[in-house]
């Protein structure tokens, strides 16, 4: 990956936003919004804080978010030429490419015998824990504060003392009898 982008610092937000879209798509935030594509509605990666899950010293990677922004760019550019698009240059080159060109790209960057392939994947996969776990929050807060990917998941509350207790079984029936020594907490005693 290179480790500097042609669009600079400011460049690498848009365009780890429009990557995270490409993903989980969602609607734009505004008008003037380059980076999401609005190829889906409601919320996408993006309003579900992919940026900042993916800048959580936790994930390993944030201090590489810069060689991402730079390559997924390049690849951008590289694309691009390859199709005979224009890409405006007043947007980092990966924001500038229309959604199904950004999908191609992912696509290629994801696919098996790509030299990047685990990268790529790596920074899907925290696109993805945004938007379905809301990972950079604590389960209670996203909850309060109606994470758009738990939302969307129906994930339930918790009990009025804040604990979450599932009283009916997902499956229909019990799959296994609680062990003799589980005290009221559920530890083991």
């Amino acid at each position: 990956m290179e480790t500097e982008s042609p669009t600079g610092a400011a460049g690498r937000t848009p365009t780890l936003e429009a990557f995270a879209d490409t993903i989980v798509p969602g609607e734009k935030r505004g008008p003037d919004d380059r980076a999401v594509a609005g190829a889906a509605p409601g919320p996408g990666a993006v309003a579900a804080g992919a940026i900042a899950l993916l800048e959580m010293p936790a994930t390993g990677i944030a201090d590489a978010l810069d060689d991402y922004a730079a390559a997924l760019d390049r690849h951008a550019r590289e694309h691009a030429d390859r199709r005979g698009l224009d890409l405006d240059g007043s947007v980092p080159p990966f924001v500038a490419l229309p959604f199904a060109e950004r999908t191609a790209v992912v696509r290629a960057l994801t696919a098996p015998d790509h030299p990047e392939k685990d990268l790529w994947v790596l920074l899907a996969l925290f696109s993805n824990m945004a938007f379905d776990t809301a990972a950079h929050m604590h389960t209670t807060e996203a909850v309060e504060q109606g994470h758009p990917g738990l939302v969307a998941l129906g994930f339930a509350p918790p009990d009025d003392d804040g604990l979450w207790r599932f009283p009916r079984f997902s499956y229909r029936r019990e799959l296994a009898s609680v062990h003799p020594d589980t005290d009221a907490t559920g530890s083991l005693t």
